[in-house]
């Protein structure tokens, strides 16, 4: 008569047991998934990139000498080298640690200039001392979906998608044959192509109203008629001084290197920017 309430506190102790063990189980899983401050649930940014640029183009037919086909922006045009270029992005999560990343930039540069040495272009040589009008326009956009890892005041991030690229490229000016100016000519390519894109990000929260993060991405695209590669990477920080707006500053680096096969020659780009950036923030 005396085992059966031994028996009844021992259950009512395994019971009470359990309910303890689920209740933290429930409360650890309720941390984990809980937001991270150094992140936001949606993040735009629209501002500029004050770019310090170099930009290489070539288009050389087989055959044709190897430096002659190559000419900088910069350098042989006398373009200037910073540039103002438009950026847009745009972050959300779907939940508290994951989400998609949205980002697009365009660079439009075109020039009016006298040329300082003979150039071969897609074919064609254009004289030194010639008029020369150079038109390069860039579109670059991407869309990662992102886990983030960590839950305190420090995020890690890596982001999986696609970016798309496209290049317009032109060149008009006059036209020698064995020395002698015959016409002006215009050589221009365009293409655009989807790559994959890997993304990685660090956020860190230093309180409520300031933050600092880096990023990087890396494109990659073989195959087809347009190949290359893209690299991005930015250090900056954030301040809010109020609860859903505030700025951004980062300085910023990135390459775009492509070559594109063409029927009768093969174009090339180099593209350097870095400088810095400012951007207006909102964020929920």
């Amino acid at each position: 008569m005396q085992v059966q309430p031994y028996g009844d506190a021992s259950q009512a102790t395994r019971t009470v047991r359990v309910a303890l063990t689920g209740m933290l189980l429930l409360a650890s899983s309720s941390t984990l998934a809980q937001q991270s401050p150094a992140l936001d649930r949606m993040s735009l940014w629209l501002g500029g990139f004050d770019a310090h640029t170099d930009t290489t183009i070539s288009a050389r037919v087989d055959g044709a000498h190897p430096g002659a086909d190559k000419f900088n922006f910069e350098n042989d045009l006398g373009l200037a080298d910073h540039r103002h270029v438009a950026r847009a992005r745009l972050d959300f999560l779907l939940g508290d640690t994951q989400g998609f990343s949205l980002d697009y930039y365009r660079l439009d540069r075109h020039s009016d200039g006298r040329l300082f040495r003979d150039i071969h272009y897609a074919g064609n040589n254009y004289q030194a001392q010639a008029d020369l009008h150079a038109r390069l326009n860039v579109d670059f956009g991407s869309v990662a979906y992102r886990w983030w890892f960590g839950h305190d005041d420090d995020a890690v991030g890596l982001g999986l998608g696609a970016a798309y690229y496209r290049v317009n490229a032109s060149l008009m000016g006059d036209v020698s044959v064995d020395g002698t100016s015959i016409d002006r000519a215009t050589a221009s390519n365009s293409e655009g192509a989807w790559a994959p894109i890997l993304q990685l990000g660090w956020r860190h929260a230093l309180n409520d109203q300031w933050r600092i993060y880096a990023d990087s991405a890396g494109v990659l695209k073989n195959g087809g008629r347009l190949r290359g590669h893209v690299v991005n990477a930015a250090l900056g920080v954030e301040w809010f001084p109020w609860r859903n707006a505030g700025l951004g500053a980062e300085y910023g680096y990135s390459r775009i290197v492509l070559h594109q096969h063409k029927r009768l020659y093969d174009a090339n780009l180099d593209l350097t920017l870095r400088g810095p950036s400012l951007f207006v923030r909102w964020r929920l």
